[in-house]
């Protein structure tokens, strides 16, 4: 094993990052990976619980080449401090920014637990916020400068040991961005590859928002080249409605930048600036703060 490896550090394969690119294994590490963000504008650091490439979903439009059913397996912790402290090193003390970031975008803007999986489904996923935690605070990072993020599906959030890692996480200064792309079950079983009420959605999203500062991050795309319908982004809306909108930061509604690794890709198509923005304004119109990104 290459020695900037074991040791935290990045190897020196990485190319230069770019938005179109979300390759886990830039760095060579086995939990911690660097994204050039179009939502967070600028590097976010990924924790990736998920390096089987399991998840409890099946979205569409998901990247992650050879996803397959299932949960996050045994998480190292050590090795996952380890190569977070290392990372952080180099980036703030080290010329990994020179080296890898392109001009005007060398900020830190997060870390976000993200990955190839639902990261809620690690069995120590309270213990990895603790310690990202933790490490945020060892490098002097403040919580308005560089939050600390969950992008999840929510499906867990009814599980008392997630819902506790969740509060830790709002104790951290940090937040949840979660994923609602349907308000149907025909559109959540189409989208996300499973059979869910979207009762049981907006329930988890009530608890997750009562917990932590939570934002909502939907991908809407033409499906067989038809943009969605009417009636379909009127369920989603009211997914919203049912969670309680004065809980909700707001919106985080994007397209299909990066093409899909999944089976149904030849099926999804990008909405235009122009498609997004109108159903950012029927968002809008609820009340909600909405961040478009195309």
């Amino acid at each position: 094993m290459n020695s900037s490896i074991s040791s935290g550090a990045p190897a020196n394969r990485a190319s230069t990052l770019d938005i179109r690119n979300h390759d886990r294994d830039l760095a060579g590490l086995t939990y911690v990976y660097p994204v050039l963000s179009r939502r967070a504008g600028g590097v976010s650091i990924g924790i990736n619980l998920n390096p089987n490439n399991a998840c409890n979903w099946h979205c569409v439009y998901c990247q992650v080449p050879g996803l397959v059913r299932g949960k996050a397996p045994e998480i190292d912790l050590a090795r996952l401090q380890d190569e977070l402290r290392g990372f952080l090193a180099d980036l703030i003390h080290g010329s990994w920014m020179a080296r890898h970031v392109p001009d005007g975008a060398r900020v830190i803007r997060d870390i976000a637990f993200s990955g190839n999986g639902e990261p809620t489904s690690a069995a120590v996923f309270g213990e990895a916020v603790e310690l990202v935690a933790g490490l945020k605070a060892e490098f002097g990072l403040a919580a308005d400068a560089v939050p600390l993020r969950l992008i999840t599906n929510g499906s867990l959030l009814g599980q008392a040991r997630v819902l506790s890692a969740v509060r830790r996480l709002a104790d951290a200064g940090g937040e949840v961005w979660f994923k609602v792309d349907a308000g149907t079950v025909d559109g959540i079983e189409r989208i996300n590859g499973v059979h869910l009420e979207p009762e049981a959605v907006a329930r988890n999203l009530q608890r997750c928002a009562l917990a932590c500062p939570t934002w909502v991050q939907t991908c809407m795309f033409r499906w067989d080249g038809q943009v969605p319908a009417d009636a379909d982004i009127e369920a989603y809306l009211g997914v919203l409605e049912a969670a309680g909108l004065e809980h909700l930061r707001g919106v985080l509604l994007y397209g299909v930048a990066r093409p899909s690794m999944q089976a149904e890709a030849s099926r999804l198509s990008a909405l235009t600036s122009d498609e997004l923005e109108a159903i950012a304004e029927r968002i809008r119109k609820k009340g909600l703060t909405v961040s478009v990104s195309p």
